[in-house]
């Protein structure tokens, strides 16, 4: 909220911290070969750094964080899309059910953040068309990245059955092979450097250490995007696929609801239309409740 354009650093400082801790961990120092071809890895590397930078950018185009968590819970309907086109496949009626209501979600939520978007710019009438214009090119920013990721989950999913599940490599190589690509965004991450530096200082609770309020926030943030993605690509290899699009939602949920009531965003009763169509539209795809039923009438027929 104090530097919207600053999603560079940020995401410069989480693949630095990833790709030093798996180069040490899972490379051993670089003496260790990729099971997968390492060609594969900079076709996906590109993908996933094209995304990253996308997304970013996106915030720093008159778009809400609230509106973003929930266009990015879109990925079903561009995977279900991509999965139609690229690899022929076929769903059952309440799979298209299900992404008829996250698409309705997602729509919803857009239209309410356009009006909102439009009656906040017409408070001033010379850049009011321009703040839309430039929020119109969020919404397209954010649709490629949709798409774009969905895509590399399709060249993931082709590759792990080629090559085996390698989680933790695939963890590492997507994170160090991009680094380089920061250098064509190393101006813009200097001047938020310089921007950081400038903030409030804050002291570290417990060790006492004084630095400048944003770089413990980046510090922090870092932390948890590590522990969030290891714990998410652990999750991949130990647990089925509907598992951990189960997690994932409720975790983009609990993050939608947080993201609301601290920052205090602002949030209509339609936008919690579009919210409730968007995660009971996802859990209809992850048929978590035709899971549930049979571990419910289990629980049932034990004695007390």
């Amino acid at each position: 909220r104090q530097f919207p354009g600053c999603g560079n650093i940020v995401t410069f400082s989480q693949f630095l911290f990833i790709a030093v801790e798996g180069f040490i961990f899972e490379a051993n120092f670089g003496r260790k070969r990729p099971a997968i071809p390492i060609r594969n890895y900079f076709i996906m590397v590109a993908m996933f750094f094209t995304v990253s930078v996308v997304n970013n950018y996106a915030l720093n185009l008159n778009i809400a964080m609230p509106l973003h968590m929930i266009f990015r819970s879109g990925s079903l309907i561009a995977s279900m899309a991509l999965g139609i086109i690229i690899l022929k496949k076929r769903y059952s009626v309440s799979k298209y059910t299900s992404i008829a209501l996250v698409s309705l979600g997602i729509f919803t939520c857009t239209l309410m953040s356009a009006k909102q978007v439009a009656s906040d710019s017409s408070l001033n009438q010379e850049e009011g068309p321009q703040v839309f214009l430039w929020w119109l090119l969020g919404i397209a920013a954010l649709t490629f990245a949709l798409l774009m990721s969905a895509r590399m989950g399709i060249f993931q999913e082709t590759l792990y059955q080629r090559f085996g599940k390698h989680s933790k490599e695939a963890l590492f190589y997507n994170h160090a092979l991009p680094l380089p690509g920061f250098l064509l965004l190393a101006p813009n991450i200097y001047q938020h450097a310089v921007l950081f530096n400038q903030s409030e200082p804050f002291q570290v609770p417990v060790i006492g250490l004084t630095l400048p309020v944003m770089w413990f926030y980046l510090l922090m943030n870092v932390i948890t995007q590590y522990v969030c993605i290891r714990g998410v690509f652990i999750l991949t290899t130990e647990c089925t696929s509907l598992t951990v699009t189960l997690v994932v939602t409720l975790r983009k949920f609990v993050s939608l609801i947080f993201s609301i009531l601290y920052f205090q965003n602002p949030f209509t009763a339609w936008h919690w239309l579009g919210t409730a169509f968007v995660f009971v539209g996802t859990l209809m795809y992850t048929e978590v409740w035709n899971s549930l039923g049979p571990f419910l009438r289990r629980r049932r027929r034990r004695p007390n």
